[in-house]
């Protein structure tokens, strides 16, 4: 197990940009109680990537997001994007809300996947609020070594 956080690993593969004033405007947003502040949480949606030997997979916490609302797509042949919404909930005029936690709104990610991924085999589950988007890899080709004989 990794000591080290997953968000201060350096990513050359992600087209996130690191904002050093991210998470404290995150958290002053969230806490200003504003009618945005569920949509801003919502929006930066985090994302785990791992690299196995046989392939990428990125998994995704979208707790209460149907498969209906979630798009997972490759563009310009090595961008994959994933991305959604999940719909506020009806209010009610009669419902007295004593506070209201969970986020709502748009996401949207993209990931800039290296060379050795076959994004013509993507596959992509959402299971028990868990999307997991998985990215073959192709084989590396091992070297050919050539033995040449010594003459003397």
């Amino acid at each position: 197990m990794s000591l080290v956080s997953r968000s201060s690993v350096f990513d050359p593969f992600s087209m996130d940009l690191w904002d050093p004033f991210d998470s404290m405007f995150r958290s002053i947003v969230q806490s200003a109680g504003s009618p945005d502040s569920d949509t801003a949480a919502f929006a930066a949606a985090r994302i785990d990537w791992k690299e196995t030997p046989e392939a990428h997979v990125f998994k995704a916490d979208l707790p209460g997001v149907k498969k209906e609302e979630v798009k997972v797509e490759v563009e310009d042949g090595n961008v994959l994007v994933i991305s959604g919404q999940r719909s506020k909930e009806k209010e009610d005029k009669n419902d007295r809300w004593h506070r209201v936690e969970r986020s709502s709104g748009q996401f949207m990610r993209r990931f800039r996947l290296p060379g050795n991924a076959k994004v013509d085999q993507v596959k992509a589950g959402l299971e028990n609020g868990v999307l997991t988007v998985t990215v073959p890899k192709a084989e590396e080709k091992k070297p050919e070594v050539k033995a040449i004989e010594i003459s003397g």
